[in-house]
């Protein structure tokens, strides 16, 4: 997979082979976007073209001063890997910035899309794009004319409910990593890289990794969480805590990330640790003392084990 960095206006003479391009953001790649990229794909493999995804950075709402876009299911580096696992020839990066946001339907066909040299777009049926979200799906065909075909892909249900970023996302607030699962195809994961802490865990018996998220992802609710850990080649199962540990007295109370790992006793400072959450244990609270911090800790390892052995009590 070739990646493609682009600004508009795009220059004139881009050497670009003809292309079944799937269009959209697809924070998360979840399942409906999978649908709409396979389709291109499929597209391409059929016509003898290459499959080409475009996709917009940073997040049109961020650019337009919506709240809640300052973070991200997939930050690009992580949605580029998520593509490559899908068979994509090209993914088109555009720069999303005012200047794209007020281009016109029409010469985004014109502009954009004749210059990728697209000749099969598909999109998702809530598809919008151009000035103000002018431009529909409906619109893409209205302007199609003979220049390209057109495939617009419904909804996708699973469990009974629609597919969508803004749902996973309110799964993640609330801590239904295993609902979040379901609807991505595979567990919610970051990266972060293991940093200097206050080295309180291993006073008491359960020393954690400090992480530092590597790029701007959605963190979700505050809790503890069973999950899966991949560090220098291996995978681990563990523990996180995501929170400002109310037990302490502590001045600062920025949230932090304490990953403590089973059957596990290396020095990993500065190294990059990736995390699947696979199942919500309790939410964050605060205790009468370290004693019965410990106690709780003790029950938190427990289930996780019994979870992961898939015999939880």
């Amino acid at each position: 997979m070739k990646t493609i960095h682009l600004k508009y206006p795009l220059l004139d003479d881009l050497e670009l082979d003809p292309c079944a391009v799937a269009i959209g953001y697809f924070d998360g790649v979840h399942l409906g976007h999978r649908r709409v990229i396979q389709k291109a794909v499929d597209h391409a493999k059929a016509h003898g073209i290459k499959s080409a995804v475009m996709t917009f950075d940073p997040h049109p709402r961020e650019v337009l001063g919506q709240t809640g876009y300052t973070s991200y299911l997939t930050p690009l580096a992580d949605k580029l890997e998520q593509m490559e696992k899908l068979d994509v020839d090209f993914v088109y990066v555009m720069t999303f910035d005012i200047a794209f946001s007020s281009v016109y339907p029409e010469d985004f066909v014109d502009e954009v899309l004749m210059k990728l040299q697209a000749r099969h777009v598909v999109v998702g049926f809530d598809y919008t794009f151009g000035y103000r979200g002018s431009g529909t799906a409906q619109t893409l065909q209205e302007l199609a004319g003979e220049r390209y075909t057109l495939d617009i892909v419904g909804p996708v249900n699973r469990l009974g409910e629609k597919v969508s970023s803004t749902i996973i996302r309110e799964y993640l607030h609330h801590g239904d990593v295993e609902q979040v699962r379901h609807l991505l195809g595979r567990p919610y994961k970051i990266k972060g890289t293991v940093v200097h802490g206050d080295k309180r865990g291993r006073t008491i018996g359960f020393p954690t990794a400090n992480l530092s998220p590597v790029r701007p992802y959605l963190i979700g609710k505050n809790g503890v969480y069973g999950v899966k850990c991949s560090i220098n080649g291996h995978t681990y199962n563990g523990v996180i805590n995501i929170g400002i540990k109310p037990t302490f007295e502590l001045e600062k109370k920025a949230k932090s990330l304490e990953v403590h790992l089973f059957d596990f006793a290396q020095e990993i400072y500065d190294q990059e640790m990736e995390v699947e959450f696979l199942f919500f244990i309790r939410e964050e609270q605060k205790f009468a003392g370290v004693d019965a911090l410990i106690a709780q800790i003790q029950k938190d390892v427990l289930y996780a084990k019994e979870r992961f052995s898939g015999n939880p009590s």
